[in-house]
């Protein structure tokens, strides 16, 4: 049987989504087998993992990985309520419903934090920043979330960790979906704590997040954090003295999928060649939706290939989840809106989705327009 039929059996649906995503045989069939947390295989395998994230974020010398069970969310809530001091002061650059749950997590956790809001169709404002802290010097760090997949919003990375740097403040971002599917570079971006997922843009499933950080910056957190298991020193601390070894039971099906994710990632060409790939996606779901009729929510040079929103059509007879149904039994699953001020739905090009892929996408889509009919 080829690989191709037992995806097909594997998985009666392509997700469109922004992750979990679609994954190959190949990574789910790491899974079958059951590793020790203790054994130094499977940590010779962590390590391995650690140092290749490393390589993915940066090539200057100093960054360190720490892997962190649960979803990407804890990862966030991890470096959020490990990082900033008692004394510390966050603003939270939002534009969607992710930016908000930095800022959520803030309030939560009693750290002082300001939001600075875009609203959901503008990207994150530079000057806006700026001007903040150049008025208030109780800030000490910045986050920020880099592809905002509420819309599809792709957010200038660079320009805020340039105010960030010229301000002396500590850059934390949110690259859940972008990081592994669009080229970082941790050191010319001037990002201090760049967190992600291994559902995303690596293509592995779901079950523990990362985060990217010099040595000196994790050294500098130890005693911050306000929870046990989501101390993110203590996680890192383990991992350096134990040579992989996790504090807590670790998702070690999970871990060794990722891995095998790691190697599909460098045999596609790298970062560079899966962005390559997520982009004609994205260009050509576009052309074929509009050319069908649906309206892209953002404008071009806002739009990340990540995931893209539509308009709903505006007929009396359409209905989201109908025609979300419709297109699942045609073997496609797509995303509802999560804009406040839009009616739309959204459509992920990433995961183990490729441009052909997505010409049967539209096929689909266009022989499931029930309202259109007589």
């Amino acid at each position: 049987m080829q690989v191709a039929d037992l995806n097909k059996i594997e998985n009666p649906y392509l997700l469109l989504t922004p992750g979990p995503l679609s994954t190959t045989h190949r990574v789910k069939q790491q899974m079958l087998r059951d590793w020790c947390t203790w054994d130094k295989d499977y940590n010779q395998i962590v390590q391995q993992i650690r140092n290749q994230l490393v390589n993915l974020a940066t090539d200057q010398p100093g960054y360190t990985a720490t892997l962190m069970q649960g979803s990407g969310t804890f990862s966030v809530e991890a470096t959020i309520g490990s990082v900033i001091p008692a004394s510390g002061k966050l603003v939270v650059l939002v534009n969607g419903e992710y930016g908000r749950r930095i800022a959520q997590i803030a309030n939560k956790l009693g750290i002082s934090t300001l939001v600075i809001d875009s609203g959901e169709l503008a990207a994150v404002d530079p000057q806006a920043l700026a001007k903040v802290l150049q008025e208030d010097a109780q800030i000490t760090h910045v986050a920020m979330v880099h592809c905002e997949t509420t819309t599809g919003m792709l957010n200038p990375l660079k320009a805020i960790g340039e105010i960030a740097q010229e301000y002396d403040k500590v850059y934390i971002v949110d690259a859940m979906s972008s990081f592994g599917g669009m080229v970082i570079d941790m050191a010319e971006l001037h990002i201090d704590f760049l967190i992600s997922s291994a559902n995303k843009c690596i293509q592995g499933v779901p079950g523990f997040g990362f985060i990217l950080a010099k040595h000196s910056s994790m050294n500098s957190i130890a005693g911050l954090s306000r929870s046990v298991s989501l101390d993110l020193y203590d996680q890192w601390r383990c991992m350096e003295d134990n040579v992989g070894k996790w504090r807590f039971t670790s998702p070690t099906h999970v871990v060794r999928a990722f891995a095998e994710a790691l190697k599909e990632l460098d045999g596609e060409g790298g970062v560079v060649a899966r962005q390559q790939r997520y982009g004609e996606n994205q260009r050509t779901l576009v052309d074929g939706m509009q050319r069908l009729g649906f309206e892209p929510l953002l404008d071009a040079q806002l739009q990340s290939s990540i995931i893209t929103s539509f308009h709903n059509p505006q007929h009396p007879n359409y209905n989201f989840n109908t025609f979300y149904e419709v297109l699942k039994g045609k073997g496609f699953v797509i995303y509802p809106g999560k804009v406040s001020q839009a009616d739309c739905f959204r459509i992920g090009t990433i995961g183990d989705v490729w441009p052909s892929d997505i010409d049967r996408f539209i096929e689909a889509v266009e022989t499931s327009m029930y309202w259109n009919d007589d």
